[in-house]
């Protein structure tokens, strides 16, 4: 599992790939919380396009990224994701807290 990040003065990227379970989601929250806590940006996206599992742990990612990001009055976009994983995302009511995208 990895992550890269860029941000553009406004929106960070974060675009993650591989396996996103209880063993990669502490590298990859420690990663994104840093460069949002620094940065403070307006704009977060999540991109999963490039995740190829994900369990309970993507969606943990994603509600404590919300937290911080709120916190600092920003929003959340998540991207990329499977019909499987925008599923679990939309039931998890994910939803309600960020834009969230299917692939393409």
């Amino acid at each position: 599992m990895s992550v890269k990040i860029d941000f553009d003065g406004e929106t960070l990227y974060c675009r993650l790939s591989g396996e996103i379970d209880h063993h990669t989601a502490l590298p990859i929250r420690l990663e994104t919380d840093d460069r949002i806590e620094n940065s403070r940006p307006r704009h977060t996206v999540l991109d999963f396009s490039e995740v190829t599992f994900m369990d309970s742990s993507g969606i943990g990612l994603v509600m404590g990224r919300y937290k911080l990001i709120s916190e600092f009055g920003g929003d959340l976009e998540v991207t990329g994701l499977s019909n499987n994983a925008y599923k679990v995302m939309r039931l998890a009511g994910i939803d309600r807290i960020a834009n969230v995208k299917k692939g393409g």
